[in-house]
């Protein structure tokens, strides 16, 4: 299997995995809030009785009034009782500050001072409304024919309860995403690193040789007179080839000097040299724009331009065309380079995967070509490169952005 693959199934495993987890924390949640207002409701049903047996009593025991008294006094749930009209009778639970109380100011056996302050009537009405859009009311009935509602609302632990589970989910999500950054930067900077020292050692083994070949090509040239040998000169096309690739490997992890080009005569250029040695059946047309300049590095750009066109002549299966066209966006000042391929072309849903490391779809694919490009246009060039259109059985087009200059 593509480590691709696993590793977006992998993704999509713990996603399913986590979605579990949030879904039972939420159920179970709701589970215990249905049960605690459950027993909030009892208990509301329990003072509004206890209220109403206060008021029809008739005969005076203490004992029972204690009894009573204790019941009402001993339930926590915010309430109010109401008449017929909405007119408030009694509350309970509600904030002290602003309800109907006598604070003693100042007390001796002479002379006590008692100040009163009178309740909030917008904090009541506030409360009322709350209270009447939570629950519905318990209706008391009276011995003389009225009927009184009491309305209560949910404890704070219940409401607390009610809203564990968002912010539970939502830390829980803070903390993941913060994770995932910091474990994908650290992994992003762990991949640069490898690819620099990969670069800086390929770079550093391919010089011994091609200074051997540059020798012995001399050596060639001089001993059998064949300054003008086509053979030897193709030869020596090829170890400058050798050359640049070198030069480009040490490049890497390097900021690389950018200096204007025409990108047109840039790609044509390199274009020559790849079309004598990409097979016959294969066409090569480069159109568009002749004038059009942008910062460009030649031996990486020249990279980006190879490695485009290998992925494109490996999609082609037989006959087919590669087309490389160029236009200028002048309101934005930018260049656009579409390679176009009539290959067989790319899934939509692998778009974006094509660029990540390792993913290839030849057998003996190393699959660094189009992450080599991608991080060479973006990081050196401040480019971009995307897929712009791909259809299955007709081809593909690889869109470069660059600022033109």
């Amino acid at each position: 299997m593509n480590p691709y693959e696993q590793k977006r199934r992998w993704k999509f495993l713990l996603l399913a995995f986590a979605i579990v987890i949030g879904a039972v924390s939420i159920w179970y949640s709701n589970y215990l809030v249905k049960g605690i207002s459950a027993a909030e409701r009892t208990r509301a049903e329990v003072w509004a009785i206890s209220n109403k047996k206060i008021f029809e009593i008739t005969d005076i025991n203490d004992e029972y009034i204690t009894f009573v008294y204790s019941i009402r006094d001993s339930l926590s749930v915010p309430a109010i009782v109401v008449d017929e009209r909405d007119s408030i009778i009694y509350w309970k639970g509600l904030d002290s500050t602003k309800t109907n109380y006598t604070l003693e100011a100042e007390n001796n056996l002479e002379s006590p001072l008692y100040t009163r302050k009178t309740y909030d009537p917008a904090y009541f009405k506030a409360q009322l409304n709350e209270m009447k859009s939570q629950h519905p009311p318990i209706i008391i009935s009276l011995q003389d024919g009225t009927k009184w509602a009491v309305y209560y609302k949910d404890s704070s632990l219940l409401t607390q309860l009610r809203v564990f589970p968002t912010i539970q989910l939502t830390v829980i999500g803070i903390f993941l995403i913060i994770a995932y950054l910091v474990f994908s930067s650290s992994r992003r900077s762990e991949q640069d690193l490898v690819w620099v020292g990969l670069a800086k050692e390929t770079a550093h083994q391919l010089g011994t040789p091609i200074s051997s070949l540059m020798a012995w090509t001399e050596l060639i040239k001089s001993k059998f007179d064949a300054e003008e040998d086509p053979l030897v000169l193709e030869m020596e096309n090829d170890i400058k080839r050798l050359e640049m690739v070198a030069d480009r490997f040490s490049k890497i992890g390097s900021k690389p000097i950018l200096q204007s080009h025409v990108v047109f005569t840039v790609i044509e250029d390199y274009l020559n040299y790849f079309k004598v040695r990409a097979s016959d059946k294969i066409s090569f047309i480069i159109s568009g724009d002749k004038q059009v300049e942008a910062l460009l590095n030649i031996p990486l750009f020249d990279w980006v331009i190879e490695n485009l066109l290998k992925n494109a002549v490996n999609a082609i299966e037989g006959t087919g065309k590669i087309e490389i066209r160029i236009t200028e966006n002048l309101a934005k000042g930018q260049v656009f380079i579409d390679v176009s391929d009539t290959g067989k072309g790319i899934p939509r849903m692998k778009f974006e995967t094509v660029f990540q490391p390792g993913y290839t779809t030849r057998k003996r694919g190393w699959g660094l070509g189009l992450s080599l490009t991608k991080r060479i246009i973006e990081n050196y060039h401040k480019g971009q490169i995307f897929v712009k259109d791909s259809e299955y059985g007709k081809g593909t087009t690889f869109r470069i952005i660059l600022k033109s200059s």
